[in-house]
């Protein structure tokens, strides 16, 4: 692997470690905390019924998973970039939501967020050179 496939890679490994935490903290908060609290947390989600928050909530932490796992144990690795499309998906639904209720603020880091999704689905995707040098699509060998 020469010195600009590292960097590529290490930059993706640490692109999807960021929006992993960053989702995951996000979900863990929309799936567990009591409605009451949340709504005081993260304003404008009171206009959401209660079940499409913990679904995306739900959704967020499944990503955040998908983002890592699959790259680290290299067990079904095609998962990693489809967690990526899938977070670029959401953060395209949520601006949407966001430009709807009138709240042009938030379009900064839906933008900035959905681009770092694109990033590992570009980059993790099955083909790509770091697909091929940092993700093998073999199965793990028993040793």
């Amino acid at each position: 692997m020469n010195t600009q496939t590292k960097t590529l890679n290490l930059v993706l490994w640490i692109v999807q470690i960021l929006l992993a935490l960053m989702f995951g903290m996000s979900g863990f908060m929309k799936t567990f905390m009591p409605l009451a609290e949340l709504l005081k947390s993260i304003p404008g989600l009171e206009v959401l019924p209660e079940g499409l928050i913990r679904f995306i909530g739900i959704s967020e932490l499944a990503g955040a998973l998908g983002l890592i796992l699959p790259a680290l144990t290299k067990i079904k690795p095609v998962l990693t970039p489809l967690a990526g499309i899938g977070f670029l998906i959401i953060m395209v639904l949520a601006a949407g939501f966001h430009m709807g209720e009138g709240k042009f603020d938030s379009l900064p880091i839906n933008i900035i967020l959905g681009g770092l999704s694109a990033f590992i689905a570009w980059g993790r995707w099955p083909g790509t050179i770091m697909s091929s040098h940092s993700i093998s699509t073999k199965p793990v060998s028993q040793s």
